[in-house]
């Protein structure tokens, strides 16, 4: 959407669709400071950067990494950082994935006994409801 936006700027001559581009995202949930400056970012609110996030959404939910196998993937993406910052990381995003999880169901969870069902999540069989502490493979990152 940003190359696009960047594109119809300068094709279209329409300087507002740079602002656009340029603007830093937020919910813009506070007041703006005295000088109209955000003083709330989403990368500030989530712990996380957009491009972290694209990384682990990739690893999460193309390669279906658990945390202990998105931690050791990481560890060959993100050589600038110590494994030590890694697994921080890693945790936060799993934390925050686990609480927020429930959030990214469409209807009303329900129950599958089987892997057939007759609601559209039918073919989205991951829970939505996680332990937040991850005991277990946090002690493996560990």
């Amino acid at each position: 959407l940003r190359s696009f936006l960047s594109w119809a700027s300068k094709t279209y001559q329409v300087p507002s669709l740079q602002s656009v581009v340029e603007a830093v995202p937020t919910a813009e949930l506070k007041p703006l400071g005295s000088g109209k400056e955000v003083v709330q970012t989403d990368e500030d609110d989530m712990g996380m950067t957009y491009a972290e996030l694209q990384v682990f959404g990739k690893l999460r939910k193309i390669y279906k990494s658990g945390p202990v196998s998105m931690f050791e993937r990481l560890l060959t993406i993100w050589e600038h950082l110590t494994p030590v910052q890694i697994a921080e990381k890693v945790k936060h995003f799993f934390r925050m994935y686990s609480t927020n999880r429930h959030k990214m169901t469409v209807l009303t969870p329900s129950y599958h006994a089987e892997v057939y069902g007759n609601d559209d999540n039918r073919y989205d069989l991951r829970p939505f409801v996680y332990n937040v502490n991850w005991n277990f493979q946090f002690k493996r990152i560990d």
